[in-house]
């Protein structure tokens, strides 16, 4: 799941020239479903724009020291799967990692309930899921930031390279085998030439 986390003054949503939902300071998050995605990933995501500390402390020192539920600030929450496009393949966006309609459907609302849950209810506001919705915001700073559930893993450390893989079957590698290291060696072969006149 990706969530954008937006501070502000001030956000609204409108369809259709109708305002859905606004609210005051607080927190507008863009939310986005992937296809991998579970219940526990929502949850998480819930529990973790609840705690980010984004706001300042009236008094030094106090440099991001209170979320949204100590701030006693409201939470917009807006689906939106473009969050997910790629454009690595070319200039039109590639949509292939956001959840289809019945699942993002049913996650993403199980987000909302979940930020409803562990806040207060009154105070966490939603757009319409699927809808051409228009969001208007006053940042607050601007201070704009993005929440991943799996971010990008990074390169096994104890790969050896090309030529050293994992023995087939195993997961991970935290020790090698001498005779694996031995049989994956590239083998050297050196030829000796014996001068003509010592085979006559």
């Amino acid at each position: 799941m990706r969530t954008v986390l937006q501070r502000v003054k001030s956000a609204s949503v409108t369809v259709d020239g109708q305002l859905i939902s606004q609210i005051g300071k607080g927190l507008l998050v863009l939310a986005a479903i992937s296809k991998d995605d579970t219940e526990k990933d929502v949850e998480s995501m819930a529990g973790k724009i609840l705690k980010a500390k984004l706001w300042d402390n009236e008094e030094p020192p106090g440099r991001w020291k209170r979320g949204v539920a100590e701030l006693g600030g409201e939470v917009l929450c807006v689906s939106q799967f473009t969050l997910l496009a790629s454009l690595k393949k070319g200039n039109k966006p590639d949509f292939h990692q956001s959840a289809s309609g019945v699942k993002a459907k049913t996650l993403y609302q199980a987000f909302f309930k979940k930020v409803q849950d562990l806040y207060e209810p009154e105070k966490v506001k939603d757009g319409i899921f699927a809808a051409m919705m228009d969001v208007a915001l006053v940042n607050d700073g601007p201070v704009t930031i993005q929440i991943d559930t799996n971010p990008p893993k990074m390169e096994d450390p104890t790969s050896l390279g090309p030529g050293f893989d994992t023995p087939s079957g195993s997961t991970t590698s935290t020790a090698v085998d001498v005779n694996d290291l031995v049989n994956n060696m590239t083998r050297i072969t050196k030829e000796f030439k014996i001068p003509a006149e010592l085979l006559e």
